[in-house]
């Protein structure tokens, strides 16, 4: 077999995004206590009462830094895809302002409802025994397993909880071993 292909999670997987993501929610006047990651930005937002819109207008995606040892992880890998639930505005900013350029990307625009792993099986002509799911949140394990995807978790954010199936990394640069 090749070299497997990793489809990976946006925040929390290859970007430190947790602090852009609650300072937004903060402007709009949401307290800590009430703040929480991973969800679809459109049903978070309904959930404490706020439009999407306000939202973008105060999320600053220059915010937003790759975990140590992104960059170079991504710098070694051939295809790539990016499969995440992060509004499509402040993710393709984000991805313009790294020069990060997957060779296909799905962000929430492109799931009725919580991100699937299938629509990126089909974008890239791959099976689910060809890729690997790189993400750091009980639904990135889930969404895997209902695609028949291997989950990797990214360990080296510090709010991801592995469970004793997965395979937890704890530096990006272990995923190119995991690859082939």
């Amino acid at each position: 077999m090749s070299q497997r292909i990793p489809i990976c999670d946006l925040d929390g997987t290859l970007v430190d995004s947790d602090a852009a993501l609650a300072a937004a929610f903060r402007a709009l006047g949401v307290a800590d206590h009430d703040i929480t990651y991973g969800h679809v930005l459109a049903e978070e937002c309904h959930r404490l009462g706020l439009r999407v819109d306000d939202y973008l207008a105060v999320y600053d995606p220059f915010a937003v830094q790759p975990f140590p040892g992104v960059v170079d992880l991504l710098a070694n890998l051939g295809q790539w895809a990016v499969c995440s639930n992060k509004h499509p505005v402040s993710g393709r900013a984000e991805l313009d302002r790294l020069g990060w350029y997957p060779d296909v990307v799905h962000f929430a625009d492109a799931f009725n409802g919580p991100k699937r792993l299938e629509p990126s099986l089909h974008a890239l002509g791959v099976g689910p025994n060809e890729v690997i799911f790189l993400g750091d949140t009980d639904h990135d394990r889930k969404c895997a397993a209902e695609a028949g995807v291997t989950f990797v978790l990214a360990g080296w954010n510090p709010r991801a909880i592995a469970h004793h199936t997965d395979v937890v990394l704890s530096h990006p640069s272990q995923l190119l071993e995991l690859l082939n």
